[in-house]
C-alpha cells in the first residue's frame, strides 16, 4: 500500500469538512493535529523523515487546494439550502475519539507492511543464512553439561572400624581373603575429593516422530549409579563411555497430544518418580544417574482439553501407563538370565489456577537375581557350577542381604569366610509416589511429593530353608524383615534454576530399610549408596547466568540395624549446560 494515502486521506477530509462550515481556525488545529501525528510515527520508526516531509508537504498543498477551491466556488449572496441526498454523509466535525481510531488504524496497517517487507526481504537475501547448510544437518541436535564437585565425606566419631563387609570388593577379588583391606567398608577416615561429571548428547530426527539418541558420558565403566569422575589420576584421561543410545517414537494426535511414547536401546528412566524436571525426582528406588537397557512404552489418554493455551478449567487429568522390560545380565552358558519387568500406572492433573498434582504406583519384578547357593561336596570356589557364577551380582553399593554363594577352604562348616556373596531374598517391589505443585505464589512453587516403597518378595523362612545360616546382612544381622523404604520432600523457589538469579531451596527426609530396594540402583550419594540408611538432606541451587547455576547439599545418614555408622557429606557444585 501506499504509505501516504490514509494520512492524506485525513487532512483532505478534515479540510473539505470544516472548509464548507467555514471553520478556519479549526482547519489550522486539525492541520496541526495531522502533522504530530504524522511525527509521532517517525518517532516510533514507522516513517523516515524524507518520506513524513513529503507527506506534510503534500498534505498541506492538498489542504490549500482545497480552501483555494471552495472559496472560489462560494456564492457571494445566500443561496438556498443544498439539498443533500440521503444516502451521502456530509462531515463537518470530526471527534477526538474517531482521530484516535483513524491514527491506531494507520499506525497498525504500516507497522504490518513494513514487518511483511521486511520478513519478505530477510528470506530472499537469506539474512543469518537460514537456508545455507544442508537439511541433513538441521536434524542434528547437540546438548551436554558439565558439573565440577568438591566433596567431603565426613564419619561419625563412633564409628566401629572394619565392621561392614565391602562386597562389591569381595566379589570382585574372589573372596575375603584376597580382597584384603579392600574387605571392608571404609568407616572411619573422613574424606576431601574434587569430581567432574561430562555429559554430551546428540539426538537425531530421523522421520516424523522417531527419534535416535546418543549419550558419551565420564564415570567408572562398571558403576551404573555415578558418571563423576574423580580428579587426582596422576595425569591419566578420564574414562568417556557410551551412556545411552536408543531409538524413540512418539505418536501425536490432531491435537498435537503425545499419547504414545516407545523406546528402546540404552534409555533414560521411563518410570515417573515424583520429582519436577530439574530436580531429578526422587531416587529412592532408582539413581537419577540409572540408564536402563531394554525396552519401554508409555500410552496417555487426556480426559480433559488437549489444547495447552486453553487454560480456563486447566489441562484435566491425563492417565497414564508404562511397561517396560530390561535384561539386566545375559549369561551364555545358562538360561537363567537376570530380568528386571515393570509397570506404572498414574495420573497428570493441571488445575486451573496453575497448580498440578501428579501421582503413580508401580510394580517392579526382579527374576533370577536371588544367590544360588554352591552344593558341590568339596565347596571351593573354583569348583562353582556355571548357574553359582551367574548368580554373583555384576554391582552392589552394600545393605542388602546376601548369602554365600561359595566359602573359601574345603569345610562347609559355619564361620567360614565367605569366596563370593549374593542377593539373599527375591525382590518384587511395590512403588508408590506422588508429587503436588502449588503455584499460588508463582513464579515461586512449593512442591511437596512422597515416596513409598515396599519389597514383597521378601520370605525369611523361604531364606533360611534355601541358605540355612549362610546369610545375613555384612553387619551380621539377620532374620528381622526389613522391607520398608520412604521419603518426604519439600522444594520452594523456581522450579528451575538455570536462569540467571533464579532460585530453590530443598530439604527430605529418607528412610531405606535393608531389602526394601535393590542396593546397585539406588541413590548413590545419600549414606555413599546402598540401603540400611535414615537420615536429612537439606540444600539450594541459585543461577549465576542463564546456563550456570550453583548447586549445595548436605547428607547426613546413620545405619537403621547394625553396629553404629554415620556418614556426613557435604556436595558442592557448579553446573553448566548447553
Amino acid at each position: 500500500m501506499d504509505k501516504k494515502k490514509p494520512l492524506l486521506a485525513l487532512a483532505l477530509l478534515c479540510a473539505a469538512g470544516l472548509t464548507q462550515a467555514g471553520e478556519k481556525e479549526e482547519l489550522l488545529k486539525l492541520r496541526n493535529t495531522t502533522t504530530n501525528l504524522i511525527k509521532q510515527l517517525v518517532k516510533q520508526g514507522i516513517l523516515t523523515d524524507k518520506t513524513a516531509n513529503e507527506m506534510i508537504k503534500q498534505a498541506e498543498a492538498d489542504s490549500d487546494q482545497q480552501v483555494a477551491e471552495a472559496k472560489s466556488a462560494a456564492p457571494k449572496a445566500v443561496a438556498p439550502k443544498e439539498l443533500v441526498p440521503s444516502d451521502e454523509v456530509r462531515v463537518s466535525y470530526v471527534p477526538d475519539f474517531v482521530k484516535d481510531e483513524i491514527r491506531q488504524q494507520v499506525r497498525t496497517e504500516l507497522r504490518e507492511e513494513v514487518v511483511s517487507d521486511v520478513m519478505q526481504k530477510a528470506k530472499k537475501e537469506q539474512w543469518g543464512m537460514p537456508n545455507a547448510l544442508p537439511e541433513w544437518i538441521k536434524r542434528f541436535k547437540l546438548s551436554g553439561d558439565i558439573r565440577l564437585r568438591s566433596q567431603n565425606d565426613f564419619m561419625a566419631s563412633d564409628n566401629i572400624p572394619n565392621s561392614y563387609f565391602n562386597a562389591q570388593a569381595i566379589n570382585e577379588a574372589g573372596g575375603v581373603t584376597a580382597a584384603g583391606v579392600n574387605a571392608f567398608d571404609n568407616t572411619t577416615v573422613d574424606r576431601h575429593m574434587f569430581r567432574e561429571r561430562v555429559r554430551l548428547g546428540i539426538d537425531v530426527n530421523i522421520a516424523e516422530g522417531l527419534t535416535a539418541g546418543i549419550r558419551l558420558a565420564t564415570g567408572n565403566m562398571f558403576d551404573p549409579v555415578s558418571t563423576n569422575q574423580t580428579l587426582g589420576n596422576t595425569g591419566n584421561r578420564y574414562e568417556f563411555a557410551l551412556d545411552r543410545a536408543f531409538l524413540k517414537y512418539d505418536a501425536v494426535d490432531s491435537e498435537q497430544f503425545n499419547w504414545l511414547t516407545v523406546s528402546g536401546g540404552r534409555i533414560k528412566n521411563p518410570w515417573y518418580t515424583g520429582g519436577g524436571e530439574f530436580t531429578g525426582g526422587s531416587e529412592l528406588v532408582w539413581d537419577t544417574d540409572l540408564s536402563f537397557e531394554g525396552f519401554a512404552g508409555t500410552i496417555r489418554h487426556q480426559l480433559g482439553t488437549s489444547n495447552a493455551m486453553d487454560l480456563s478449567n486447566g489441562n484435566g487429568p491425563t492417565l497414564f501407563a508404562t511397561a517396560g522390560a530390561f535384561p539386566l545380565q545375559e549369561y551364555q552358558l545358562s538360561s537363567d538370565d537376570k530380568w528386571l519387568f515393570g509397570g506404572q500406572m498414574g495420573v497428570d492433573w493441571g488445575f486451573s489456577n496453575q497448580d498440578s498434582v501428579k501421582f503413580g504406583v508401580a510394580y517392579y519384578d526382579y527374576v533370577n537375581t536371588q544367590a544360588i547357593p554352591n552344593t558341590s561336596a568339596i565347596g571351593t570356589c573354583d569348583l562353582n557350577s556355571v548357574d553359582n557364577d551367574a548368580s554373583v551380582p555384576q554391582f552392589m553399593q552394600g545393605g542388602n542381604s546376601l548369602a554365600t554363594i561359595c566359602r573359601e577352604g574345603t569345610s562347609l562348616a559355619p564361620g567360614v569366610e565367605a569366596g563370593q556373596l549374593g542377593l539373599a531374598t527375591d525382590y518384587n517391589i511395590l512403588n508408590i509416589n506422588g508429587s503436588y505443585d502449588l503455584a499460588e505464589l508463582a513464579p515461586y512453587h512449593i512442591r511437596i511429593s512422597g515416596d513409598y516403597a515396599k519389597n514383597l518378595g521378601f520370605n525369611s523362612n523361604s531364606i533360611q530353608s534355601r541358605y540355612g545360616d549362610y546369610w545375613g546382612s555384612v553387619g551380621g544381622d539377620k532374620g528381622k524383615e526389613q522391607t520398608n523404604a520412604w521419603q518426604a520432600r519439600v522444594d520452594i523457589g523456581w522450579p528451575r534454576v538455570d536462569k540467571k538469579a533464579h532460585w530453590n531451596v530443598f530439604s527430605l527426609y529418607k528412610y531405606v530399610e535393608r531389602d526394601a530396594v535393590l542396593d546397585a540402583f539406588t541413590d548413590s550419594d545419600f549414606h555413599l549408596g546402598g540401603t540400611n540408611a535414615k537420615g536429612w538432606v537439606v540444600g539450594g541451587n541459585y543461577g549465576l547466568w542463564n546456563g550456570v547455576w550453583l548447586t549445595g547439599r548436605w547428607l547426613s545418614a546413620d545405619i537403621i540395624t547394625g553396629p553404629p555408622f554415620g556418614i556426613d557429606v557435604l556436595q558442592l557444585d557448579i553446573n553448566t549446560r548447553f
